[in-house]
């Protein structure tokens, strides 16, 4: 085991699948302690317990990243069954690509909720604890649509991965020192994500363009990186795409 992520406290949203459980997968391998988050409690039950079994330490806390109060309570859980909190992964995301003219603005509502609004409350939830600890690392996962608008179709989702940038960067300077922040980055994953879609040829878009996703555990490797760094070194941005992919 890394002696940089054994005994760690790690805390993931939208661990049930994807990015959160390939990454909560790899953590526990490696000796850390992680807090499993999500809606579906009934799945996130079964991967803690394989954890477990496994001989990991996990715990799963069902969380909404939309409401602050499941947020807040998602964060104090952690705390409360590990003692402390050192890496909180705000990962749960929604991509819904159609384009603008369709109005789709319930979906707009929803990806700002998760994307945006979700994230701050994670932040919100957090950095108390970081500050009362002296350390703390937020981990937050936006998009290569972060960093160019995703067309066609992704206006809206790119504003929301841009925003995450943004707020991380921000972050960064007001509580740099001992609390670190990082940015991650990836292409197409083999995820849930690409389901989000409810535009039928949008849909098609996105089914043809995830064909070059690489797994999910890629993500998890880059996230692992910039954890087992030492406390000194703030891993800021990592951007990770399939090698074939051009956006």
């Amino acid at each position: 085991m890394s002696n940089a992520i054994e005994g760690k406290v790690v805390a993931i949203t939208g661990a049930s699948s994807g990015i959160g459980e390939a990454t909560a997968r790899d953590l526990a391998a490696r000796g850390a302690a992680v807090v499993l988050g999500a809606r579906r409690l009934e799945r996130l039950e079964a991967i803690a317990g394989e954890l477990t079994a496994a001989g990991g330490k996990a715990v799963a806390i069902a969380v909404d990243v939309t409401k602050k109060a499941e947020v807040d309570a998602f964060v104090a859980g952690a705390v409360q069954a590990f003692g402390r909190l050192d890496v909180l992964i705000n990962n749960a995301g929604l991509m819904a690509i159609a384009p603008l003219s369709e109005r789709r603005t319930d979906e707009w509502d929803r990806m700002i909720d998760i994307n945006i609004k979700g994230l701050l409350y994670g932040v919100a939830a957090a950095l108390p604890v970081f500050e009362k600890q002296g350390s703390g690392h937020f981990i937050n996962i936006s998009s290569v649509a972060g960093i160019k608008v995703f067309s066609p179709g992704g206006t809206v989702y790119s504003g929301t991965k841009f925003a995450v940038a943004a707020i991380s960067e921000g972050l960064r300077h007001e509580v740099g020192g001992k609390i670190r922040t990082t940015v991650i980055m990836p292409g197409a994953v083999d995820t849930e994500l690409k389901t989000g879609t409810s535009d039928a040829a949008s849909r098609k878009f996105v089914d043809e363009f995830y064909k070059q996703s690489i797994p999910a555990d890629s993500i998890a490797r880059a996230i692992r990186y910039a954890i087992e760094q030492p406390a000194d070194v703030d891993v800021n941005q990592i951007v990770v795409r399939p090698t074939v992919q051009e956006f």
